[in-house]
C-alpha cells in the first residue's frame, strides 16, 4: 500500500518538476517574429535595424505597425515573411506605395496577389503555423546573398515606378512631356542609403 502511495507521490513530483521546467524554459525564449496587419505577415524582431530595442520597455519593437500598400518604411529594405514560403520578401518604398522583392519573381507592388481578394481587393490574412513567434530567424547566408541583389533590383526599378507616379499626376495631354522632371520629383535613393546584410543581421 505504501509502495503505491510513494510511487504516486514520486510520479506527481516528477511531472510537476517537468511542467515547471518547460514553463520556465519557454519564458526564457524571446519571440523572433511578430505578425503585422492587415495581411498577418511576420516582421523580424531579431533584426536590430528593423526592430530596435525600446529603451523604456527593453523589448524589440518593429519600425512599422502595419504593412499595407501605403506603408512608408523609415529604413529599407524591410522584411516580411509568410512562413508557408521558404524565404521572406524584402520591402522597399516606391513612389505611390510599397514594393517587395521576391528572388524568383523580382520587384512588384505590395502585397502579393494571393494576399488580396481578387473581387473586392480586401486583405486575405495568411494563416500562421503553431509556434510562429519562435520560428528561427532568416538564414544569415540568405540575407547576405539576396539583400545586395534586391537593393540593386530596387534601384533599377525605381525610375519606372517614379515615371508611373509622375504620369498619373498629370493631365492626359501633358503626360510624358517632361520625363526629365521625374528624377527631380522622385529622385532615386542612393545605394548607400539602403540597409546592408550586416546592418539587418546586427553584426
Amino acid at each position: 500500500m505504501f509502495g503505491k502511495r510513494y510511487f504516486f507521490i514520486f510520479m506527481f513530483t516528477l511531472a510537476l518538476i517537468l511542467a515547471m521546467s518547460l514553463f520556465l524554459g519557454s519564458m526564457g525564449e524571446a519571440d523572433t517574429w511578430t505578425p503585422l496587419p492587415p495581411y498577418n505577415v511576420l516582421w523580424p524582431l531579431w533584426s536590430p535595424a528593423l526592430s530596435p530595442i525600446n529603451p523604456i520597455t527593453g523589448v524589440a519593437t518593429p519600425l512599422v505597425s502595419s504593412l499595407d500598400s501605403s506603408t512608408i518604411l523609415p529604413t529599407q529594405p524591410g522584411i516580411a515573411w509568410n512562413p508557408a514560403i521558404s524565404y521572406p520578401y524584402l520591402l522597399f518604398n516606391v513612389p505611390g506605395g510599397l514594393a517587395y522583392y521576391d528572388p524568383i519573381y523580382g520587384i512588384d507592388l505590395w502585397p502579393p496577389n494571393y494576399m488580396t481578394d481578387p473581387f473586392t481587393g480586401n486583405p486575405l490574412p495568411i494563416d500562421l503555423p503553431y509556434g510562429w513567434n519562435l520560428l528561427p530567424p532568416t538564414d544569415p547566408l540568405w540575407i547576405q546573398n539576396n539583400v545586395p541583389i534586391a537593393n540593386l533590383a530596387y534601384i533599377a526599378a525605381y525610375q519606372g515606378y517614379a515615371q508611373q507616379a509622375y504620369t498619373y499626376g498629370l493631365p492626359a495631354n501633358l503626360s510624358g512631356l517632361d520625363p526629365w522632371l521625374v528624377s527631380l520629383t522622385y529622385p532615386t535613393p542612393i545605394f548607400s542609403s539602403l540597409l546592408t546584410p550586416a546592418a539587418i543581421l546586427g553584426y
